[in-house]
This record gives C-alpha cells, sequence and structure tokens, in this order.
C-alpha cells in the first residue's frame, strides 16, 4: 500500500567518500539517495537492519571502490579537512 507523504529538499552536508558510497548502492538498487536514506533511516527507528546479505557485499566493493574506511564508532567523532 503508497503512503502519501510531503518531501522537502535539505542541505545537508556529508563526508565524500560516504556519498559515493550510497549514491553508488542507490544506482546499483534503482533508487534515488533520498529514497535509500529515508529507507535506511525508517529501519534503523524499529532496530531492523536494512540491507540483505546481497547488499551488504555490494556495499563492501563500493567502500573498497571509494577507499571508505569509516566505522560506526567514528560517528560523531569526524572533523573536517582543516578543522581541529
Amino acid at each position: 500500500m503508497k503512503k502519501s507523504i510531503e518531501r522537502v529538499q535539505t542541505g545537508v552536508r556529508i563526508e565524500k567518500r560516504l556519498l559515493k558510497v550510497l549514491k553508488g548502492l542507490a544506482e546499483h538498487l534503482d533508487i534515488t539517495v533520498g529514497d535509500l536514506l529515508e529507507g535506511m533511516a525508517l529501519h534503523s527507528f524499529e532496530n531492523k537492519p536494512p540491507f540483505s546479505k546481497n547488499t551488504l557485499k555490494k556495499i563492501e566493493q563500493l567502500k573498497a571502490v571509494y577507499d571508505f574506511d569509516l566505522q560506526a564508532s567514528h560517528s560523531h567523532k569526524l572533523n573536517d579537512t582543516g578543522e581541529k
């Protein structure tokens, strides 16, 4: 069943390599980055894993391609280049 919603445009700052992985994954899944983020958030809010084993394999491939080495433990501990 489809649910009617209202979307808004936002200017979110995000780590460059993370965005590349998200864009690659969205392309692989044939959805928009916004739809991917919404799905991830909704699954997280219900403490449900958002990805299948096959999708997790694709994420690992994309992380390797984009030299993405951040982990959940880095969350809230990141500084922009040049910041102290």
